[in-house]
């Protein structure tokens, strides 16, 4: 067995004898993006597995252990963690916990003292705990993040983002249950092999991958009638984790609908910009501001060639991150970025402009700056926009999903309801050659369906 090692402060440190012994264990947000990112540390030699659990007894071990005043994501991935490690199926002697640091002011840059802390009142001190940031933080002898793995994660976000917009377009019309997923594992298999023989790690080896991807889904039979399109926003891990919104995409698949999810490369943007705009509010380093722009434009250009593999594909493309900037002029100012800040109200505000004016917004509990950008807002985008259709869904230990559900589910009647108005305006206004035009409601998927 490794031997335990701290640090001069008294943290566990991760060694690198224990990279060759122990299995990390990371939560589950983004199954694709986080998939491939499993596989990339395999690559790097790391024994790695995602946890795709749920049931009750993840949320028992969160309140167990964590605070209940700790916003409710922290209670699940702390919760989701150590139940794994409770769980049996592991030798807790051989595992350690993997868990991102973003180092910003939302309490995510806390989630790792309040683990640790957990493990503690646990039992299970001797588990370490592993940070990934890109801010210093924490370090560990047995664990490095190499501007190689860098390199290739940024690449992996971006295909991963390409892969859920596309495939969300495809799977609630395809002739054969099951194709688009089966599509989605050989994209990333495809990928991944590529990545590690040094390929699709260059810009213009990106945009012929994405050509290819585009074409695999577009290749996919689809059949049936437009659904209505129903926008998922809210807290980022509320917003994407199938644990923290209780399946919320399938939920929508069952009932009918189409999920529309913006992707994580305008988060990635607006983290970059946070940084960069911080020196123009409080004042700082201009190298810092130069670099965070490069690093900013870099990004940028990247999406620009995914929305353009998107179209020349026959697939709606969102817009760029400077669409939403554009768009959230008069609501939000710059300096609000907590919860997601401005970035969640223009991705509402993207929706409503582009044809799906019908929104989830997930709001967990224990995040008040959520609330306030999501939430809060909605009664503003009613004013400007009468056709939009947004409901709040909270999720929390007590909220029931019956609940959640039912409430959904009022959504979409209303939604059906206004796409049947339309459909009446539009072709009365055929009759008489007047009427007014209102955004679309429902419309096809990447193709006729």
């Amino acid at each position: 067995m490794a031997e335990l090692v701290y640090d001069k402060n008294g943290r566990l440190l991760f060694t690198e004898e224990m990279k060759k012994e122990y299995t990390l264990l990371m939560p589950q947000m983004l199954p694709v993006h986080f998939g491939m990112m499993a596989r990339l540390l395999e690559n790097e030699g790391y024994k790695v597995e995602t946890l795709n659990t749920s049931g009750k007894s993840i949320v028992d071990a969160g309140q167990k252990y964590v605070h209940n005043d700790t916003c409710y994501p922290a209670l699940l991935v702390i919760g989701q963690l150590i139940d794994a490690v409770q769980s049996g199926k592991y030798d807790p002697h051989k595992v350690a916990l993997l868990i991102t640091q973003t180092g910003g002011g939302c309490r995510a840059s806390n989630y790792i003292h309040l683990l640790r802390k957990a493990l503690k009142k646990a039992g299970l001190e001797f588990v370490p705990v592993v940070s990934v940031n890109l801010s210093g933080l924490e370090k560990n002898p047995g664990f490095k993040l190499t501007l190689p793995f860098i390199r290739k994660a940024v690449f992996a976000m971006m295909y991963g983002d390409i892969i859920v917009q596309t495939s969300n377009q495809v799977r609630p019309y395809e002739v054969e249950p099951g194709q688009t997923d089966r599509t989605i594992q050989q994209v990333e298999d495809r990928l991944l092999d590529g990545m590690k023989q040094g390929k699709g790690l260059s810009y213009k080896q990106m945009c012929e991958n994405f050509k290819w991807i585009v074409q695999a889904f577009k290749d996919i039979p689809v059949q049936g009638e437009p659904k209505v399109r129903v926008g998922v926003v809210g807290e980022i891990y509320i917003k994407y984790s199938p644990l923290g919104n209780n399946n919320l995409e399938q939920f929508l698949l069952s009932e009918g609908a189409e999920p529309v999810v913006p992707g994580l490369t305008d988060f990635i943007i607006f983290k970059i910009y946070n940084r960069d705009v911080d020196v123009d509010l409080y004042g700082g380093l201009w190298l810092k501001q130069k670099l965070c722009r490069i690093g900013e434009d870099y990004v940028k250009k990247c999406q620009r060639a995914m929305i353009a593999a998107m179209e020349a594909g026959g697939f709606r493309a969102p817009g760029t991150f400077d669409d939403l900037h554009r768009l959230i002029k008069g609501y939000l100012g710059d300096g609000n970025k907590m919860g997601e800040g401005w970035l969640l109200t223009a991705e509402m505000l993207e929706l409503i402009h582009s044809g799906t004016p019908n929104i989830v917004c997930t709001q967990p509990f224990g995040c008040l700056p959520n609330h306030i950008v999501g939430k809060g807002m909605i009664r503003k985008l009613k004013d400007d926009y009468p056709w939009s259709n947004v409901v709040a869904i909270d999720y929390d230990p007590g909220a029931t999903k019956i609940n959640q559900e039912n409430r959904i589910k009022l959504m979409l009647a209303n939604a059906r309801a206004l796409a049947k108005d339309e459909a009446a305006r539009e072709a009365a206004a055929g009759h008489t050659g007047e009427g007014e035009k209102i955004p679309t409601f429902a419309g096809p998927s990447h193709r006729s369906v």
